[in-house]
């Protein structure tokens, strides 16, 4: 199929197995039409030369980028703030700045393509330097205590309940918009996500779903974990329980399976159990998933979410199943430390596994490393029924919906400030510099139409096979028909805090099933609604389902 014909079907909506399914695939590219072409007429992948010339910086399999290429990087990609603010015109702003420090990424990219910004418009700006597991408390205490001490934020959609619902974001002006283009954003992104009572508040600079990758050496004909690649979490728990005893043939180390992160993460931690859980309890005649649209009652103590815990529970009951002290592993410690480094087969994670599997100094996986959508189930229970049903099922989770870069209103009274804050925030969601972004170590994947045009990211040194591979599971899952979405809620990372917390005692055995857990979830998650409000819960609870 012509590249150009597949991109313009991942435009409209259309994963790349729906489109090639069968001898169909021929006849529905036909009907594709013309080349999917830009403003100008040209095909989208041969748009401009800054495009290609950020990828080059340093270039895949050149070492991890410093801050030295992030600044060349930001001065390359300056055109869009001097055609909107003069040199100089924010001398004497200052701006403080909170996100986070992830293993140097975020904030430290940040820094490095603002400080051209810096240097142009003559504005300073201060950070606030948070880690993942401290991110949700601190900004919860700035919320609850009405002091917040930041002008840019930057935060997930799921916290947009929290803080555009109270107040505290400064709407988005026009001339933003049409700086970021955000037209281009892929179809879940779009609004009413970054918005709240019909006005915008967000600059999207991440996509956020979970993908599946796993290691090509630990499967195929002759392979230690079997001729293929898990498809079922079914399947992924038993090639686990199996390779037990056997040795890693990259690293000459055990070898193990899939990597479940037992140790809490400031909430963030449950998502990679919402990956299990979605594909038993995300029934596609039912966009609720975590609670009842009519009365928040709970569903993560429902058969479904039992059997994800209990999967879990049975791996830790598995000696050598997973590496030694796995219950004090989060999903930093999974991903980077474990999975980038050679330890085990198979993980779900954010994109940047794919950015980082070729261009980081630390990663020994890149030419082995495969990617699909989140594992389905060989069965689905059915909410509403109350029953189990014997279908198979598949429901990719959009983990966070992404991370963006929001203003707050402590600069709505100041319109020099103000323009300094949004200007910041569209230098870093701009297209250009988003594309360097995506291919590169940043904490952020793919979230653009524009991002997945194989060319450009074949220019910067990947070959075509991985980029395929990586970006079409992203396509796949942003256009999964059954994605579960989470809920932008007020609260919602109160309920994945406490629900880390009372895994960590069902893992270490302190409760005594995985039935008993999910009680203990939920009977605190109720506790949450009553305090929060359950009706004003369930009216925004529907809203944010659509329904």
């Amino acid at each position: 199929m012509k590249p150009e014909l597949y991109h313009y079907a991942v435009r409209r909506g259309l994963t790349r197995r729906r489109l090639l399914q069968g001898a169909a695939s021929a006849g529905a590219a036909a009907a594709l039409g013309g080349v999917f072409t830009g403003a100008a007429g040209r095909p989208a992948w041969a748009q401009g030369n800054l495009r290609a010339e950020i990828l080059k910086i340093p270039g895949v399999g050149m070492g991890s980028p410093t801050d030295a290429d992030w600044q060349k990087v930001g001065e390359l990609c300056l055109g869009p703030t001097r055609e909107r603010v003069a040199q100089g015109e924010f001398a004497g702003v200052e701006l403080t700045f909170m996100g986070l420090n992830n293993q140097n990424l975020h904030n430290f990219l940040f820094r490095g393509f603002l400080k051209p910004w810096e240097a142009y418009t003559g504005a300073r700006i201060n950070w606030i330097d948070l880690a993942q597991a401290d991110y949700n408390a601190r900004l919860q205490q700035s919320i609850a205590t009405g002091t917040v001490d930041f002008d840019v934020l930057e935060m997930g959609a799921p916290f947009e309940g929290d803080t555009a619902g109270r107040g505290l974001l400064d709407e988005m002006p026009d001339w933003v918009k049409q700086q970021i283009e955000a037209d281009d954003l892929v179809g879940y992104l779009q609004p009413p996500v970054g918005t709240w009572a019909g006005k915008s508040y967000r600059v999207t600079i991440d996509g956020d779903c979970h993908t599946f990758a796993y290691r090509t050496d630990y499967f195929g004909d002759g392979a230690i974990g079997g001729p293929s690649v898990p498809k079922t979490w079914q399947e992924v728990n038993a090639v686990s329980k199996a390779l037990v005893g056997k040795t890693d043939p990259l690293t000459g180390l055990p070898a193990h399976g899939y990597l479940d992160p037992l140790k809490g993460w400031g909430g963030f931690g449950f998502y990679f159990l919402e990956n299990r859980a979605a594909a038993y309890v995300k029934h596609p005649d039912d966009p609720a998933w975590l609670f009842d649209p009519d009365t928040m009652k709970p569903r993560v103590n429902n058969p479904g979410w039992v059997q994800a815990i209990q999967d879990v529970m049975d791996l830790i009951a598995t000696t050598g199943a997973y590496p030694a002290d796995q219950i004090n592993a989060d999903p930093g410690t999974t991903a980077f430390s474990q999975f980038l480094a050679g330890t085990g087969s198979m993980l779900m994670w954010w994109g940047d596994v794919g950015s980082m599997a070729r261009t980081s100094d630390t990663s020994v996986v890149g030419d082995v490393v495969g990617f699909g959508i989140n594992p389905g189930s060989d069965r689905r229970y059915n909410s509403r029924s109350g029953q189990w049903e014997d279908v198979a099922n598949e429901a990719p989770n959009m983990a966070y919906i992404g991370w963006g870069v929001y203003v707050t209103a402590r600069v709505s009274g100041d319109e020099k400030k103000r323009k300094a804050a949004w200007s910041a925030a569209a230098h870093l969601g701009g297209k250009d510099i988003s594309l360097w972004m995506a291919a590169y170590p940043s904490g952020f994947q793919p979230y653009r139409n524009s991002h997945f045009i194989y060319e450009e990211w074949e220019a910067a040194g990947y070959d075509r096979a991985f980029v395929e591979d990586y970006l079409g599971s992203n396509a796949d899952s942003y256009n999964h028909p059954n994605a579960a979405i989470e809920p932008r809620i007020p609260g919602i990372f109160q309920y994945y805090s406490i629900a880390e917390d009372e895994l960590a005692k069902g893992f270490a055995g302190q409760y005594k099933s995985a039935q008993e857990t999910a009680d203990a979830i939920a009977a605190a998650w109720e506790r949450i609604t009553d305090q929060i409000g359950r009706e004003s819960q369930i009216a925004l609870y529907k809203a944010s389902l659509g329904m």
